[in-house]
């Protein structure tokens, strides 16, 4: 465990403790959520179940089954302890057995994450320890999560570089003729061997007129000379995933419409990469880049966001949307990812990592670097 644990921990304790997401305080909290325990504890087996109890007593409650890591103490800061416990039978349930273990510490109130918590679950913690109140956490671990640290920042960085290093091998070798699948995979084994945790998510190759398309899942269709070629992925380093997206042309010269369409939404990515700054409006970053696609003819090509933040989920907050409430930070990694797909022909995505900057410091920092320039393979 390492001191910056220890700080993320006392500053939600502190939080709940002046208030919970429903104005009551809370001196006891329940954290289920995987993604949240690590941000937390440095580590999230199956199965988990965070307790900050009464008293500023944390215990990291683990399932029977699982074999790592060992129940004890682990020292992480003068002063401050995160106790294993591991559940004595195979039924049992690490939040209810929180919920007990919040209950015998004297704990009155504790929040929960209530997003996260299924109805049988709620209901068991409720039976559990029916003297104990509960409050709802709502998603003040994943606000705590939106401003990256330095370590963060850092695991970011050297995911997006296993990323473009994976990507740029992949140009290089031989394409045509060769499956989506068969390309995603290639990928997905590239990345860990240069040190990944393994793929952020499901890697996305789409060939023709599978190009462009968002979220498509790679076939069997194989890659052909003329075809766009849409390629979506993302290295995990440390837990931290990072997205990188790009669109080529095999075998021949692009085609007029391709370039046409390739510079569209090239011109919408660089606006919205340009609108990035700290105060800025995150509906303002999607208004940017949409009114580009918008004024070519696709305005509602882009989709529901331009992008989103990356860190211990791909897809965490915030948003940017034309919805979306807020603005950003400085040291607030995101994406910038706009796309045009036409059925039946293909379409282009470009999408970058980014960490928002101020002006001072030279703008948005770009984590992604293969090249944008629509390339002939």
């Amino acid at each position: 465990m390492s001191e910056v644990h220890v700080v993320r921990r006392s500053r939600l304790r502190e939080r709940c403790a002046t208030s919970a997401a429903d104005g009551s305080p809370a001196d006891a909290v329940l954290v289920s959520r995987p993604a949240n325990i690590r941000y937390l504890t440095g580590r999230a087996p199956s199965g988990a179940s965070l307790l900050l109890g009464a008293g500023g007593q944390d215990t990291l409650l683990l399932p029977a089954a699982c074999d790592t890591p060992e129940p004890g103490v682990a020292h992480a800061h003068p002063g401050d302890e995160l106790r294993i416990e591991r559940l004595p039978g195979p039924d049992g349930d690490t939040a209810v057995a929180a919920a007990d273990l919040a209950a015998k510490q004297g704990a009155r109130e504790l929040a929960v994450e209530e997003h996260h918590l299924t109805v049988s679950r709620h209901r068991a913690v409720t039976s559990v320890a029916p003297r104990l109140r509960l409050t709802g956490l709502g998603t003040a671990v994943e606000q705590q999560r939106v401003i990256k640290d330095d370590a963060e920042i850092s695991a970011l960085r050297i995911a997006a570089e296993i990323t473009d290093q994976a990507l740029g091998e992949l140009l290089e070798s031989i394409l045509v003729g060769r499956t989506e699948r068969h390309l995603a995979l290639e990928l997905e084994r590239r990345l860990i061997d240069h040190g990944a945790d393994g793929p952020a998510f499901p890697t996305s190759v789409g060939a023709g007129g599978n190009s462009g398309l968002p979220g498509h899942r790679p076939t069997d269709r194989r890659v052909e000379e003329g075809d766009f070629l849409s390629v979506r992925l993302g290295a995990r380093y440390q837990g931290y995933g990072c997205q990188i997206g790009r669109t080529f042309v095999i075998g021949t010269a692009p085609d007029e419409w391709q370039i046409e369409l390739y510079d569209l939404v090239f011109a919408a990515q660089r606006a919205g990469r340009e609108a990035l700054a700290p105060g800025a409006a995150c509906r303002d970053v999607d208004h940017a880049a949409r009114q580009v696609l918008d004024a070519g003819g696709y305005a509602d090509a882009l989709g529901v966001a331009t992008g989103h933040g990356v860190g211990l989920e791909i897809g965490e907050d915030p948003r940017l949307s034309p919805a979306a409430m807020g603005k950003l930070d400085a040291c607030v990694p995101v994406t910038v990812e706009p796309g045009v797909h036409l059925p039946g022909r293909g379409g282009v995505r470009i999408d970058d990592t980014l960490v928002v900057r101020p002006p001072a410091d030279g703008g948005p920092e770009l984590l992604t670097i293969t090249t944008k320039e629509l390339l002939a393979l």
